[in-house]
This record gives structure tokens, C-alpha cells and sequence, in this order.
């Protein structure tokens, strides 16, 4: 959505230094304006409210309801705090009773200010709907979703997000943009970091679990907000992996691997979806009726509201598809958009729907079917009951120390251990007296952070250099250094009005590089935190190499060449091509979070085991995307790693690696019979055993392979996992079982689902290349 804050910089150049200082001091309009007291005791614990109950309270609010006041619940408006100029739109709209829903308020005072002219003031007194991007915490920060994905852990997941929305309703959010679950193959995708990566069971998985963790077990639960599952649907797909690119995907990826982790969204109860930026078989998806109601509202039965990414009603012109601004709001709602999310400080398209209305270009009964749903969702959260939040109390939330403490485990048991020898890890530290710590991400607590985070809500971080200290204390020497500096990006990021970028002063690379190895030559072991700086992932952060950025790799090799032991902490979201390095031991941390320092030393020193997976493919290099594991067999298939004229095309790590501190064994893997008939449970266990020294962590993947049916399939898929932790020698039976919708898929022979009459191969082992095997028939009913 940031691209359409860029355009608006020249415009709001005069607010920059205002912007900067207060954001930095968490201010807003209300230091301004003045804040009122909050007015209304806070929402207390309501039951589910019955479906009945909420139609008929919503229509009879439409039932008074002029058009324009129709078409302003259909807009949602961005408030950039503390730029008034930027929000007249939004508070024009306000005051006519023609604003429906708001994005970026997250002081809850000013939030407070706003809700009151909506309820107080405005003739139907409908309270606003606030939205806000809470991708990964909002005070509290937790590993980005893509680390979160590497935990395997979907309870986890769960309860991080359960913390995320009560942070969030406790400063008058009501609504998370998230999950993204587009599934990314293409890791030169900025947006990569925001979601489950490139496997749709994986996928599907983190879905459920997020949008539980935000909802809990209804709209409108106390402390929980609406779910948002994004970008629907294929967004992961755009061409070359450039960020709001055309998508060109077959029927068989788009239903087997793009869209069900949204219908899995949808089955969970996600009250909202957000349609897509790009094209799909040729038409923008926020005007695309076949994929926003012939899918997901005639096929799946989602019942919630539909909102337009940033400008994603107005882009309906600019893509070709529309007129101007009223032909694509009238394409906009008969597709199924019902809330615009419209651009900054310019007028929204949706109120251009009363003149269309007139015209004949849309039915009452259109219109007010999306007016219904976004008051639907106003009533299910309880806001004409409770609009307004206590300030007083929100500041014990998010600053609740159990906040954090969870975030600390997340980051924990999202390390994945890429590569260990000779053991270096973990380091022992009654026989460490110093070590060099090393690297332009080390010092960083904004970078640990990762991407989506906002200084207005004063996120709490800590750098792993900190974290080291804090964990050592005076009996170990920690020297520093930052070797080399991120490179700049070659265009301002979208994100820097909102988290504008820190000064520094000019950094001698040369002359750091050889104090870096310097300090390696005098440690017990060199610390490397290395990787791309936080602007460099997420949205409009695409890349087209996926080697380390500036001097990183020049500054590994210096240091690597001392012939010291050299661990590297990877602070990323993409497979980063290290060239063959020769560090003995290579730990993935993604984003961190909050408490990312704290977890690293704890990772670093055997008091956390890394237990986390890969959920995708490490390619080599960027010329090989996408390289995903679950591939259709070609007819060569003993040639699959010898594609290009030189060097191989074979992962550096495969889908699902991952290493620990310990070792695990897999045996006795038994399918329950040898045949089963269509529609019926298979049942599958295996032995998984503890061979090592110390208690860990593992995450026993389930894969199958159709040998043949209605359609080819893939050479592997994932069907089941399970993390277990496990002491050390001991032994545990897993027990899966695949399910009839594990055993069927989208077939272009038949145009819709099928299980076939067919064998199948499984393995189950420590990723995707597990070798312990057997197989099961599947016979007709």
C-alpha cells in the first residue's frame, strides 16, 4: 500500500521535520487538538451475536440511510498522524456522517477524538472502523511471518497473535491487515517476509492459526480484533518476482497452491479479506467478479466484508480496466469490493456511486449488500455499544512484561540452524573469555526488528550485540565492530515517511573491514550478524540478486580467512547466496522481534536449541527462482539438479531443513493397511528418536507422491507435520493421518476436485528429501 505515500512526499515536505519528531516522540493530532476523555466504559465480554440479530440491526440502519451516507461506510480513509493537511479528505467525509473506516490511528486518545465525531456528532451516529498493518505486533514485536512460518508451530503462532490483537484493540484498532498468505516461490518478492512461504499446507496451517490468534473464537471476542487475510489471490506470483507486477498463473496453481491457503482463512472464521493490486487472467483483482464472488463468496461462503488494497479502486483506471474514478468504483463494487482503502489525502471513489446510482449503473440492492457488510462488522466488534478505548489502560497492555517473554520464545523456536560443523555450536561459554561481534546488523535494533513496524507505537528492540553483552556480562570481552554499512536503496522507500531512515556518519569500509579482522584475530570466536537491512524486504523491496548486499560477503571472506571459528547470524527473509563460505556454522534468525538480542544469546549458547525449519527452498541463486520442492516430475527426472550448462541447479538446502544441537533418527515407519478405499482416513506413524547428548526440538514432515491419476502431481508434497520435543534418548510414536481432502486436488481435466484410484509413495524425515518410505493404494468407493 506504501507505493501511494511516495507520490504524496513533494506535497507533504513541509510536515517532514513536524513527522519526524513525532513519530519519534509516539505524539499525535490529539497533543494538537487536545484529547477527550474516553466517555464509555470499556467493551466488556459479549457472547457471538446470531447471524439473525446482525442482519436485522444492520438493515435497519440502512433503512435510514441516505445514498451518500451509503457510499461513505464504503470508504476508508488513511489518517497520517500528525499531518493534518494530509487527512482533510478524511475529516470532510467524517463530518457529513461519510466515513466508514479509517487506517493508521493507533494513539488511542486521537482515536477516541475521532470515534466521537462519528457517534456524537453525525446524524445515524455509526461508529468508524479503525484499521492498521499489525503484520507481527504492534508494540511487541515478534519474529516477521515468515520466521514465524520457520517455527513449524502453529500454536505458537497463535498465541503470538493473540498478544498482537490485544495490543492492538487496546489503542482502538479494530481490524489487522493480516495474514498475507500469498505463497512466494520467487524469493526475489520483497514480500516474502510476510508471509508463510512457498508451501500450501505450511500455508494453510499459519493461516488458521493467525486468524484464530486475532478473532479467538468469534468477532468481536474481548481483546481480539478482525482478521484480514491479504493479497487474494496469486500476489506471490508476479512476474520475475518484481512487487505489483501482472501475474500469470494456471488453473492448477492458482487452486492447488495459491488459493487454499485463503480458504483455509475462510473456513477459520476471517471476518475480511483484501483483494489484490495485480491482474489475474487479465483482470485487476479488485474488479475481478469471478475471483471475489464466484470464488470466495458463491464457492466458499465468506460472509465478511471485502476491502480494496491502498488505491485498489482507483487503479482500476490507471490498469486499464476502467474509465476513470466512477466507472471503477461501479466495476469496483459489482465485483465485490465492499470498503475502498483510498490513497492519501485524495478523494475517495466509492462516493461517486450515488451519481452512478442515479445513473442506473448500479442496483439499491448492490449497493446496499456492501453497506451491510461493513455495518455487520461494526456491530459483531460491539462499536454502538463501546466505541471508544480507555488510554489509561492501555499503556498496562502494551507494556505487559508477558508480552515479551513470548516474543523472546518465538524468536527462540524461529532459528533455524542451517549448517553446524564440527559442532561450533553451541558455544561453550565457561571456554569463551572474548568474542568479536561483528557486522552492520549487529548493532541494529531497528534492523532485528524487521520490516512493518511503526515508531508511533514505540516498539520495544533490542540488537544482538546488546543482547550478547546483557547475557555475558563483564567475565567475557565483546568488541564490536560494524565491518561495512548497508548500501543505500537506489529509490527512496515507501515506508520512510511513516519510519524515516537514522542519520549516520560516513563509515571507512577499507580501514573497518581490516579493524574487523583485527578483532576476529584477537577473539575466541567472531559473531558475523549479517544479511539485508529491514528496508530491503517487504512491500516495493523486491530484489534482483540474492546475494549479501554492499561489502557484506568481502568482510565475511576477510574474516572467515583468520582461521578463527566464525558463526554467522543471517538477519533476513530471502536464501541469501553466501558463495560456498567456509564459517563453520550458520544460524537463520530472520527478524527477530523485540526480544530478537535476548534469543540470539540464548541460541548462540545451548539455553534456547534451535528446532525451527526452512519454509522454502534455499536456492543457490536468483537465476534459478522459482525452484520450489513440489515440482511436477519432468520426463528425465534423474536430470532435476542438472538444468543449467554449468553448476548445478539443486538447493543449497532443501524445503523443511534444519538442523539442532542434537540428532534425531527416524525408524519404523508403518501405513496402517495397504490399501484404502476413495474417501477414507489413512493412517501413517513412525519412531522418531533422540540420538544426542542434549534435549531438542524436531519437526517430522509428512510428504506424498500420486504415481499417476486424472492429473500429473507433484514429485513431493507436504501433508503433515508434527514439532515434538524430545529428551535426550528418548523415543516417541508419531501418529498422522492424511484425510480424503489430503489425497484430492484441482484437476484442469475435470475443472474441479478429484481423488483418484491411484498408489501413493510417503516419506516422512527431517525435510523434504526424507528417505524413510513406504507406500498405500487407493481403490475405488
Amino acid at each position: 500500500m506504501f507505493r501511494y505515500l511516495k507520490k504524496f512526499e513533494g506535497t507533504m515536505r513541509g510536515f517532514k521535520r513536524l513527522l519526524a519528531q513525532a513519530l519519534l516522540a509516539g505524539s499525535c493530532l490529539s497533543i494538537l487538538a487536545g484529547a477527550p476523555a474516553a466517555g464509555r466504559e470499556p467493551a466488556k465480554a459479549r457472547a457471538a451475536m446470531s447471524d439473525e440479530a446482525v442482519r436485522a440491526r444492520a438493515d435497519a440502519l440502512i433503512a435510514q440511510m441516505t445514498p451518500e451516507e451509503k457510499a461513505g461506510q464504503l470508504s476508508q480513509f488513511f489518517y497520517l498522524q500528525p499531518m493534518p493537511p494530509a487527512n482533510k479528505p478524511a475529516l470532510e467525509a467524517l463530518g457529513k456522517g461519510q466515513a466508514g473506516a479509517m487506517l493508521f490511528v493507533t494513539d488511542p486518545a486521537e482515536a477516541n477524538r475521532l470515534q466521537k465525531i462519528a457517534v456524537e456528532q453525525t446524524r445515524l451516529k455509526i461508529p468508524l472502523l479503525f484499521g492498521f498493518d499489525v503484520i507481527h505486533g504492534l508494540r511487541t514485536i515478534f519474529p516477521v511471518p515468515l520466521g514465524m512460518a520457520a517455527s513449524w508451530d502453529p500454536q505458537l503462532v497463535e498465541q503470538s497473535q493473540a498478544v498482537a490483537a490485544a495490543e492492538a484493540r487496546a489503542v482502538g484498532v479494530h481490524w489487522a491487515f493480516a495474514p498475507m498468505l500469498d505463497i512466494a516461490r520467487d524469493p526475489r518478492w520483497g514480500r516474502i517476509v510476510e508471509g508463510p512461504g512457498e508451501d500450501p499446507y505450511l500455508g494453510s496451517a499459519m493461516a488458521v492459526a493467525q486468524v484464530k490468534g486475532f478473532q479467538g473464537d468469534y468477532i468481536g471476542a474481548p481483546n481480539r480484533i478482525i482478521a484480514g487475510p491479504k493479497h487474494f489471490a496469486g500476489y506471490g506470483a508476479s512476474l520475475g518476482g518484481r512487487d505489483y507486477d501482472e501475474v500469470n498463473l494456471s488453473d492448477n496453481e492458482l487452486w492447488n497452491v495459491y488459493l487454499p491457503p485463503f480458504k483455509a482463512a475462510v473456513d477459520a472464521g476471517a471476518g475480511n479479506v483484501m483483494a489484490a493490486y495485480m491482474g489475474l487472467n487479465g483482470v485487476p483483482a479488485a474488479g475481478n467478479h469471478w475471483l471475489l464472488t464466484k470464488v470466495l463468496r458463491e464457492t466458499w461462503g465468506f460472509k465478511g466484508f471485502v476491502v480494496s488494497d491502498a488505491n485498489g479502486v482507483q487503479s482500476l483506471a490507471a490498469q486499464g480496466l476502467a474509465v476513470d474514478k466512477a466507472d471503477a468504483a461501479v466495476r469496483a463494487l459489482q465485483a465485490g469490493i465492499d470498503l475502498e482503502m483510498s490513497p492519501p489525502m485524495t478523494p475517495a471513489a466509492m462516493p461517486t456511486l450515488v451519481q452512478s446510482l442515479n445513473e442506473g449503473k448500479i442496483t439499491q440492492a448492490q449497493l446496499d449488500d456492501a453497506v451491510r457488510r461493513v455495518l455487520e462488522a461494526k456491530i459483531r466488534m460491539g462499536l454502538f455499544e463501546n466505541p471508544y478505548v480507555d488510554p489509561a489502560k492501555a499503556e498496562a497492555v502494551l507494556d505487559d512484561p508477558a508480552h515479551l517473554q513470548l516474543a523472546r520464545v518465538a524468536a527462540e523456536r524461529s532459528a533455524v540452524l542451517l549448517k553446524n560443523e564440527g559442532g561450533l555450536l553451541p558455544l561453550d561459554r565457561k571456554g569463551i573469555k572474548s568474542i568479536a561481534v561483528i557486522g552492520p546488523l549487529a548493532d541494529s535494533a531497528r534492523d532485528t526488528l524487521g520490516p512493518w513496524v511503526f515508531p508511533q507505537n514505540k516498539p520495544q528492540g533490542a540488537s544482538v550485540l546488546s543482547g550478547l553483552k546483557a547475557k555475558l556480562g563483564p567475565a567475557v570481552r565483546v568488541d564490536y565492530s560494524e565491518g561495512v554499512r548497508m548500501p543505500p536503496r537506489t529509490f527512496p522507500s515507501p515506508m520512510a515517511l511513516l519510519d524515516p531512515p537514522q542519520k549516520r556518519a560516513p563509515l571507512d569500509e577499507t580501514a573497518e573491514i581490516q579493524r574487523a579482522v583485527g578483532l576476529a584475530k584477537a577473539a575466541d570466536v567472531a559473531v558475523l550478524v549479517l544479511g539485508e537491512g529491514q528496508d530491503m524486504i517487504g512491500e516495493a523491496a523486491s530484489r534482483a540478486s540474492l546475494d549479501l548486499p554492499g561489502r557484506q560477503q568481502e568482510l565475511l571472506d576477510a574474516v572467515v580467512a583468520t582461521g578463527k571459528p566464525v558463526v554467522v547470524l543471517l538477519m533476513s527473509a530471502r536464501p541469501l547466496n553466501l558463495k560456498e563460505t567456509q564459517a563453520a556454522a550458520i544460524l537463520d534468525i530472520w527478524y527477530p522481534g523485540s526480544a530478537g538480542g535476548e534469543a540470539a544469546a540464548n541460541l548462540l549458547f545451548g539455553e534456547a536449541n534451535p528446532g525451527g525449519k526452512l519454509p522454502f527452498t534455499w536456492i543457490r541463486d536468483a537465476a534459478h527462482a522459482p525452484n520450489p520442492y513440489a515440482q511436477l516430475i519432468s520426463h528425465a527426472p534423474k536430470d532435476a539438479d542438472k538444468r543449467y550448462w554449468a553448476g548445478s541447479s539443486a538447493p543449497t538446502w532443501p524445503f523443511g531443513h534444519g538442523l539442532s544441537y542434537t540428532s534425531f533418527k527416524y525408524a519404523n515407519l508403518r501405513i496402517e493397511r495397504p490399501s484404502y478405499r476413495v474417501g477414507e482416513a489413512v493412517g501413517v506413524s513412525v519412531e522418531l528418536s533422540n540420538a544426542g547428548a542434549r534435549a531438542g526440538d524436531e519437526v517430522a514432515q509428512l510428504y506424498i507422491h500420486q504415481r499417476s491419476g486424472t492429473s500429473a502431481r507433484p514429485v513431493r508434497e507436504l501433508k503433515g507435520f508434527q514439532r515434538v520435543s524430545l529428551k535426550p534418548g528418548e523415543t516417541r510414536i508419531l501418529r498422522f493421518t492424511l484425510k480424503p481432502d489430503d489425497l484430492r486436488y484441482w484437476s484442469a481435466v475435470t475443472g474441479g476436485w478429484v481423488q483418484d484410484e491411484a498408489a501413493f509413495d510417503v516419506w516422512v524425515g527431517g525435510d523434504s528429501k526424507a528417505e524413510l518410505a513406504g507406500t498405500f493404494e487407493v481403490r475405488g468407493r
